[in-house]
């Protein structure tokens, strides 16, 4: 890969990682974006977009950048590396015909978190889904599709689902409305199996499912869907996902963070125990 790549990809979370510290080194340095700029000989911006990790890190600049913050030169070689693995495109990247620019950044997300919390009001999350529930949702989403893109989306997304498969895969703990379960996508027989897709689920040692009763009334997620990502690591900050219909916000400032941990932790108190998933999806089952 040469040294001059822009990386007009969506970035993992490598280079988002990379870009942060990037930010810390200027920032402990005292630099302010202006000099940093002045030091590559491009914008302020450009350097705001390096740190967000909105554009790739290109190796000339990240050398110069290191340097003009002190960075020991034994240390800038090491860094530099980093940034080259950085710069390569996750496997995700030979779907991305069909995936989003904003939707690639959460799948690297996915990829690499420890623990994966979500609220789902709507429908079941794409990785503890059934290939004809997927199937049904996005010809719904994507009404105007060839058959063939349709297939595309349901083989990434299923796709997506390899992580369970991981010994160091992310642990996923889901909050569902018990309408997600009850309404229904794709007719009584794909829902009958979505519901068994999720009791196997529930077999597996790191999938954690909660039903959020319509009983309970409001609640304090009530506001929409929402996924927190933790990665274990200090390098890395928390972050949480929230999508809208044309695109994405992720939220990194810990004090939201934190607010968005917060309500997981009461609807994870208010929602029915997690013992009693098995009880209800079986009961839910007779019903369709």
């Amino acid at each position: 890969m040469g040294d001059n790549r822009s990386g007009g990809s969506a970035p993992t979370v490598l280079r988002i990682v990379l870009g942060r510290r990037l930010r810390t080194l200027r920032e402990r340095a005292g630099v302010s974006f202006e000099d940093a700029a002045r030091a590559l000989g491009v914008t302020p911006l450009t350097v705001r977009r390096i740190e967000k990790a909105e554009v790739g890190l290109r190796i000339p600049y990240v050398r110069e950048l290191l340097h003009r913050y002190g960075v020991p030169a034994a240390e800038i070689d090491g860094f530099v590396s980093l940034a080259r693995e950085a710069n390569r495109p996750g496997w995700w990247h030979t779907f991305r015909d069909v995936l989003p620019e904003w939707f690639s950044t959460y799948v690297s997300l996915e990829s690499e978190a420890g623990v994966i919390r979500l609220y789902e009001p709507h429908y079941v999350p794409g990785l503890l889904q059934t290939q004809d529930y997927a199937a049904a949702l996005l010809r719904i989403g994507f009404p105007d599709t060839s058959q063939e893109e349709i297939d595309r989306r349901v083989s990434l997304r299923l796709r997506r689902q390899d992580l369970l498969e991981k010994p160091d895969g992310p642990a996923v703990w889901a909050i569902l409305d018990e309408t997600v379960l009850r309404r229904p996508v794709g007719g009584a027989e794909v829902m009958r199996a979505q519901i068994d897709r999720l009791v196997e689920s529930l077999a597996r040692p790191k999938v954690r499912i909660q039903v959020m009763p319509v009983s309970v009334g409001a609640h304090p997620g009530a506001f929409g869907p929402f996924h927190h990502f933790c990665f274990g690591s200090s390098e890395l900050p928390d972050v949480v996902y929230a999508e809208n219909l044309t695109g994405a916000v992720y939220v990194d400032r810990p004090e939201d963070v934190a607010a968005h941990l917060e309500v997981l932790d009461r609807m994870s108190d208010q929602a029915e125990p997690a013992t009693r998933t098995m009880d209800i999806l079986r009961d839910l089952r007779k019903e369709l």
